[in-house]
């Protein structure tokens, strides 16, 4: 006899709680289980990847909310410097947007910041990061993206859901779904201080994807907070966690039913399994964390050596010091995917100088520091090898002066990201911009070709990892993206 699926999901509801409960009193014992045959717990060991050996585990993305300019960053362009205050016309995205035509006349404006070369690479970058500059033999630096939008949310969105405006999963979600978490006791995918603009939510959601591969927020931007809400360390026996999580199956048994009777005495669409089982398995998540997370966020237990390489000593690095500190530390307890935001929730975000190009060094001088001390530590930890560190924006800023004033507009044209470890080519750099750094032109890299090179990394072919929704294949870079081979080890 067929049984109607919503009649099946009332029947079967009440034996989620149980299962629930069943998961969490048994993961001693399976952690036990699985210790005596060579890991803890189910945390992955070595690099098979999904569909082919992998170069890293995990990624840490440093994103710099609101657009850095990379010629005044580490694409220096000596002719802005020569035409300074010259009027020439240059054809701009953001203006064809605006205005529907092309070839604005504009100011050249040279930069207001010195370059000069580092590293046996002799790559070249300006006192704006003068302590990430001490690293560039290990960056992998790519000056030729490109991408989609002229404003931050469709910009932003794409760049973390691979689409301007459609509700996509983010690639975090994507990473998490493919290759599933190294440590069953904390989230797979972990957003460090996200803004609640330009795409909020989305930009660490897992839209269509079954809801446990979201990613969980941690903090907001405008706050220093990084700790998970109500999650505290239990001094409690066994006994006692055992009688908690038995009550806690009982509130879901109850609130099931609720939802039931509701459900079935009104219009109300009745909760999918996916949403059933993912919020049984939150609240299993929960109650591990409570024991596994308290020790992971508490920064306190690391030497005074290491605060101080974070720059956590001082007011101006402190905020992202410790967002970065905290992402090395998910990292080495084996959170797969990580972002680690710097921003704001204003309308106008962090690195967004239209009329004020010089506050530029305030933001610099906020994440230098922290980002040099995670790639040291990274490597004296011998994380890096097997880590991916990708730092970058949305997009760039153009080399002209907007409206003739003090600041730079935006540029999805022609900008520059830097990645290390996890098998990308050290002290190398790939791609160009024109003269005046405006417009990629040699060895150009779709924001689609980052993402499908950073899968690659992870060992998942990026035209492989597909989820049908709506009677409709997709996958994180759509129909598009390749593998940028020339960047990798």
């Amino acid at each position: 006899m067929m049984v109607p699926r919503r009649e099946l999901l009332r029947s079967s509801a009440c034996g989620f709680g149980a299962l629930a409960a069943y998961g969490l009193l048994n993961t001693t014992s399976c952690a036990i289980a699985d210790e005596a045959h060579g890991s803890l717990g189910k945390r992955i060991v070595g690099l098979e990847g999904l569909h082919h050996k992998a170069k890293a585990k995990r990624v840490i993305f440093l994103f710099m909310q609101g657009g850095i300019s990379q010629v005044d960053s580490f694409d220096p362009k000596p002719i802005l410097d020569m035409r300074d205050g010259e009027m020439i016309a240059f054809d701009d995205a953001r203006e064809f947007a605006n205005t529907r035509k092309l070839g604005g006349t504009h100011r050249v404006m040279k930069s207001p910041w010195a370059f000069k070369q580092y590293g046996q690479c002799g790559h070249w970058v300006s006192n704006l990061f003068p302590n990430i500059a001490q690293h560039v033999d290990q960056l992998q630096f790519v000056h030729s993206m490109h991408t989609e939008g002229v404003a931050h949310g469709p910009s932003t969105l794409f760049m973390h859901c691979g689409s301007l405006n459609t509700v996509r999963p983010s690639m975090g979600s994507w990473t998490l779904y493919g290759l599933g978490s190294e440590n069953e006791n904390l989230p797979g995918f972990i957003s460090i201080a996200p803004s609640i603009g330009n795409g909020g939510f989305r930009n660490h959601g897992s839209a269509f994807l079954p809801a446990r591969y979201q990613g969980t927020p941690l903090g907001k931007a405008s706050q220093g907070d990084l700790r998970i809400e109500n999650i505290e360390e239990l001094a409690s026996s066994d006994n006692s966690q055992t009688s908690r999580w038995q009550l806690q199956r009982q509130l879901q048994q109850i609130q099931l039913q609720r939802l039931i009777k509701n459900s079935a005495a009104s219009d109300m669409v009745f909760p999918s399994a996916d949403e059933l089982e993912s919020l049984i398995a939150s609240y299993e998540l929960a109650a591990r964390m409570q024991t596994a997370s308290p020790e992971i966020f508490n920064l306190s237990s690391e030497s005074q050596e290491t605060l101080n390489l974070y720059g956590i000593d001082r007011k101006e690095t402190e905020t992202y010091g410790k967002r970065c500190l905290l992402a090395r530390r998910l990292c080495e307890a084996g959170v797969r995917y990580i972002q680690v935001n710097y921003g704001d929730d204003t309308a106008n975000p962090a690195w967004d100088q239209h009329s004020n190009l010089p506050k530029h060094l305030d933001h610099a001088t906020a994440v230098d520091r922290p980002v040099s001390g995670l790639l040291t530590d990274l490597q004296r930890r011998g994380l890096l090898d097997d880590t991916i560190v990708w730092f970058g924006s949305e997009f760039g800023r153009q080399p002209y002066a907007e409206k003739n004033g003090t600041g730079r507009d935006h540029n999805p044209g022609g900008f520059t990201v830097w990645l290390a470890g996890g098998g990308f080519k050290a002290g190398n750099s790939y791609g160009q911009t024109d003269e005046f750094g405006q417009l990629a032109i040699q060895n150009k890299v779709h924001m689609h070709d980052l993402h499908a090179t950073i899968l690659h990394q992870l060992g998942i072919d990026h035209e492989r990892l597909v989820y049908r929704y709506g009677g409709r294949d997709f996958r994180l870079t759509d129909v598009y993206g390749k593998v940028v081979r020339d960047i990798l080890v």
